[in-house]
């Protein structure tokens, strides 16, 4: 499953994805705005768009910095009730073919992939085909009693199962779709029950694979074949996929993920999967190893289609606006956090958790969205509903990336609170 580290941060803290509360009653909702143009969110203040979220403000010229630096290879991109605002394309997608990154290149997702799980889900609650109440043994068979019989969906997808789930091969090189499903079928039914339900589960790999083989079972469709009709196509988003290792290697849209090594020197991650990450967090780990990526995890994705799934939460598009509103509803708050290297307090005021992702209050507005990393590549969408702002970080470096700080630098940018410079 992706990760939510990289270089010793705890991405979980990113924006406030820690341990979820227990499972309980919805708390105060994140209501989401519809982005496009024309339509009623309360623009910001001055000019309507803030002087560092401009081409050339501050966002703009630290970004920029940062690829100077070589400290970033990637796209960001921030768009304002469905204009872009900011599009800025940096290093190379493919350095072997000499392929640049641009707006139609997709980027490895890791966990910033999994709220597509949740929406997937969420369909079949809206069609009546599934309830958030009923137990993982309503669908699937092969699993302990109890989690068969106490674990409910809505504990999945909200973090609180109270399920560990045993840890991956990281090192397997997998050969098939088929290979990648079987594994991650029987590696989700080795779940074991380390707490009550309820309990928070610091994002056990268990609640993004249990959904994923309940969508299968109700739908008779493969996971990914699932989500790329009833979700990527809905939305528009036609450079978006779950691709494969061979794709990964010879489509010239796909951003190949290039890991530092201990040695100091750059490997792209799926032309060379004897090779793994040297991070602690991720010792060993190759995202190229993975024929595919498993069900409910990662995908590939450009900026333009984050920004289209952005705005097709909001207008009823892939979800009636009740069914989408439930699914990026604070359920349960998360403790402060501290994040980044030097204790700086995390992103978010005040940080919940939704449905496989966390939103949180910040200057007073609502931030919704999801960050991954994995080995050679870093994710994060984040929609800002109460201003119709929708901002994208993708890259395939993984090594000196400050991408807490980027993150927070686009927050600052789209409030209009930068720090300047």
């Amino acid at each position: 499953m992706g990760s939510d580290s990289v270089r010793g941060i705890d991405r979980r803290r990113l924006l406030g994805w820690g341990g979820l509360a227990a499972a309980g009653v919805v708390a105060a909702g994140a209501p989401l705005a519809d982005a496009r143009p024309g339509h009623a969110a309360p623009a910001p203040t001055g000019s309507g768009i803030p002087p560092d979220a401009r081409p050339g403000g501050a966002y703009d010229r630290y970004v920029a910095g940062l690829a100077a630096e070589d400290r970033f290879s990637g796209v960001v991109m921030l768009s304002h009730r469905g204009r872009t605002v900011l599009s800025r394309s940096y290093g190379m997608a493919d350095e072997e073919k000499g392929i640049r990154n641009h707006e139609g290149v997709a980027f490895n997702l890791s966990s910033a992939g999994k709220p597509f799980g949740a929406v997937a889900v969420m369909q079949l609650v809206q069609r009546g085909e599934v309830n958030l109440w009923d137990t993982v043994g309503t669908y699937l068979t092969g699993f302990a009693e109890e989690i068969a019989e106490q674990v409910t969906i809505h504990h999945l997808l909200s973090g609180t199962s109270g399920l560990n789930t045993p840890e991956e091969d990281l090192r397997r090189v997998f050969q098939s779709r088929e290979e990648v499903r079987e594994f991650y079928e029987q590696w989700a039914r080795r779940s074991k029950p380390v707490a009550p339900p309820g309990t928070p589960t610091h994002h056990a790999g268990a609640e993004v694979a249990i959904p994923a083989l309940i969508v299968e079972a109700v739908t008779g469709m493969t996971y990914w074949d699932y989500v790329e009709e009833h979700v990527f196509r809905r939305c528009g988003m036609t450079g978006t996929a779950f691709y494969t290792r061979p794709q990964w290697l010879t489509d010239e849209h796909i951003a190949h993920s290039y890991m530092r090594q201990a040695d100091g020197s750059r490997v792209d991650a799926v032309r060379n999967l004897d090779k793994g990450s040297p991070d602690p967090y991720q010792l060993g780990k190759n995202p190229g190893r993975n024929f595919i990526d498993p069900p409910g995890d990662g995908g590939f994705a450009t900026a333009p289609d984050l920004v289209r799934f952005a705005h097709a939460l909001g207008d009823g598009t892939v979800l009636d606006r009740p069914y989408a509103e439930v699914l990026t509803a604070a359920k349960m708050p998360h403790p402060p956090q501290v994040g980044g290297r030097n204790g700086r307090a995390a992103t978010a005021d005040a940080s919940f958790g939704a449905y496989s992702m966390p939103v949180g209050i910040v200057e007073g507005q609502w931030v919704i969205g999801r960050a991954g990393v994995n080995p050679g590549s870093v994710a994060s969408w984040n929609i800002y509903p109460d201003t119709g702002w929708v901002g994208v970080i993708l890259g395939n470096h993984d090594d000196d990336v400050p991408f807490q700080e980027i993150v927070q630098r686009e927050t600052q940018a789209v409030l209009g609170r930068g720090a300047g410079g």
